[in-house]
């Protein structure tokens, strides 16, 4: 990479430039990002020890479950550890790894939600085929997809960012290395061939967006064509989890990359990458288990069990 030889950190955008403030800074990032911990821990727990949840939807929930917490840790600890030690600084490889870990997970995010739709879409207008259409064969093999379309675009980015010229200075005007950010280091006739990428992958991108869309359009057809209030019910509580995870998802990264250049701010953008980049990884479980039953269940075993542990540990102890 050509630009190691001259730069050898950069300077992430601070919350706060009083202790006071960053100390607070620390505080809510700590809570957010033991809570996003918890909550997809959790979840990945009950999915792998309670067998009636290896089902493929369920499969993929743990995949995305491991997603967020990857993703929420690339950035979050280095923010707060900054803020703890009232520094700004992050060295140059470990910019460019988190720049890679980012895309990676973001993009396999996506993936697998685009993956998840079409789990939806034969479980709701293909039940009778569901189990040879999603057998466990296939499912491991969308699932690779998914994490090895985010690889290479992780791979592509990391790549491209990081070769390009770097003549505006090294301070990121964001919390952690963001894609966009870098560019804007860059000298002014540099960053082509990265421009070129994202065209590449905001096509993509907006396929996959398109799939979501027509899936859950045919999903909804059937559903209301069920005579049964209660099947109807039923149907839409399997789907609600996954479109509210990926409405989240989806507008917030709009928001982020779409937004006028006229409202732009350090500041508006710093509130939209914790949108985007905190915000969906600790709510996504709790949108996942608030309105399924088998998964509340499954939690509430996790928790039972978690609990009698602890208790009959320090009985022992106190023994």
């Amino acid at each position: 990479m050509s630009n190691r030889s001259s730069i050898n950190e950069f300077l992430l955008w601070g919350f706060a430039d009083t202790r006071e403030l960053q100390l607070l800074h620390f505080s809510l990032f700590l809570g957010i990002y033991l809570a996003a911990l918890l909550g997809n821990g959790l979840i990945i727990t009950a999915v792998a020890c309670d067998h009636r949840l290896h089902t493929p939807m369920y499969f993929f929930l743990l995949n995305l479950s491991i997603l967020d917490l990857g993703c929420i840790s690339t950035t979050v600890p280095k923010s707060m550890a900054n803020s703890l030690q009232n520094t700004r600084a992050i060295s140059y490889l470990g910019c460019a790894a988190q720049v890679f870990l980012f895309v990676f997970l973001l993009a396999g995010e996506y993936s697998l939600l685009t993956v998840m739709a079409y789990d939806r879409y034969v479980a709701i207008c293909k039940p009778l085929h569901y189990g040879t259409i999603m057998g466990s064969r296939a499912c491991i093999k969308m699932a690779a997809a998914a994490w090895a379309s985010g690889l290479l675009y992780a791979v592509l980015h990391t790549a491209n960012t990081f070769s390009i010229p770097l003549c505006q200075g090294n301070t990121v005007d964001q919390f952690f290395c963001e894609v966009p950010q870098i560019l804007k280091l860059s000298c002014s006739d540099s960053y082509i061939r990265e421009v070129g990428v994202i065209v590449v992958n905001t096509c993509l991108g907006f396929g996959c967006f398109v799939f979501i869309v027509l899936s859950y359009v045919q999903i909804f057809t059937v559903i209301l064509r069920i005579p049964s209030e209660q099947g109807q019910h039923k149907a839409f509580s399997m789907c609600l989890p996954h479109l509210s995870v990926v409405s989240l998802f989806i507008s917030t990264i709009m928001f982020a990359y779409l937004k006028p250049p006229s409202i732009s701010s350090p500041a508006l953008d710093l509130v939209v990458a914790v949108l985007y980049a905190v915000v969906p990884p600790t709510v996504n479980p709790l949108l996942y288990s608030m309105r399924n039953k088998e998964l509340q269940d499954a939690l509430r075993k996790v928790l039972s069990w978690t609990f009698f542990s602890s208790g009959n540990i320090a009985i022992g102890l106190h023994k």
